[in-house]
């Protein structure tokens, strides 16, 4: 078999592809022939000559591209009847999101808040060795003078916010403590009053949150001082609490 000459089983577009591959270059466009005056008669039958090869060689380029642009659009018949009828592919729309940005959230004093109110404020701690053996049980933080606890009982601090832990049970109360406490530090108050209840309602009529409300109080290092309310205060069943000045909350420390 010919070099370069594809075998009779392959496909008609593959022959075809393999023939243009073989076939040799168009030689290059002829000059135009030009008649020279010296030459007489001879020069007329030599330009008759060159015109005549200039237009069969035309006429044989014009055949090839004919024969080209047929067999290309035979191939491109025999592709559309093989393939058959086409659909575009049903797509359906998408949906554009909007890109609306989660709200900016303080998690860090969300965690520090958290962490206060779980701090380590133990039930189990003793406070009478650290209480005033009188009627009242009143407490001074050390190196504080005893005369901030007579003025505290007499009443010389106004009372500037409140908490009711009446019906809490013991660790709600204890939480809803430490955050009363941190939220006055924050807002600057310095007398507060924790009613606890005088325990006439629980088993045995105990006061049950009476001395865990103390035990709690002195752990605090907000409290400098408490001591219990006077009769028209509370009496037995609240405290006055006198924070430091300047005190600063455990989650806003550096």
């Amino acid at each position: 078999m010919p070099k370069n000459q594809p075998h009779p089983s392959e496909p008609k577009r593959a022959r075809a592809v393999a023939k243009a591959a073989s076939a040799p270059e168009p030689a290059a466009a002829a000059v135009k022939p030009k008649l020279d005056p010296a030459a007489g008669l001879a020069g007329l039958g030599a330009l008759r000559d060159a015109l005549k090869v200039d237009t069969q060689r035309r006429e044989r380029e014009r055949a090839a591209a004919a024969a080209a642009q047929r067999e290309a659009s035979a191939d491109a018949d025999l592709f559309r009847r093989e393939i058959g009828s086409v659909a575009p592919l049903a797509v359906p729309p998408r949906a554009t999101l909007p890109r609306n940005p989660p709200p900016p959230l303080p998690v860090q004093t969300l965690l520090d808040e958290e962490a206060v109110l779980h701090e380590a404020i133990s039930d189990e701690f003793d406070p009478e060795v650290l209480l005033e053996t009188d009627e009242t049980l009143s407490y001074c933080r050390p190196g504080v003078s005893r005369e901030v606890v007579r003025k505290l009982r007499r009443g010389d601090w106004i009372v500037q916010s409140q908490i009711d832990l009446h019906g809490m049970r013991r660790d709600e109360a204890r939480e809803a403590l430490a955050e009363f406490i941190r939220e006055s530090v924050k807002r600057g108050l310095r007398c507060l009053r924790v009613i606890h209840g005088k325990g006439l309602g629980s088993i045995g009529k105990e006061p049950v949150l009476k001395g865990k409300v103390r035990a709690w109080l002195v752990q605090k290092s907000e409290v400098i001082a408490f001591c219990q309310a006077r009769p028209h205060d509370g009496g037995a069943g609240a405290v006055v609490v006198l924070l430091q000045p300047g005190a600063v909350p455990p989650s806003a420390k550096p």
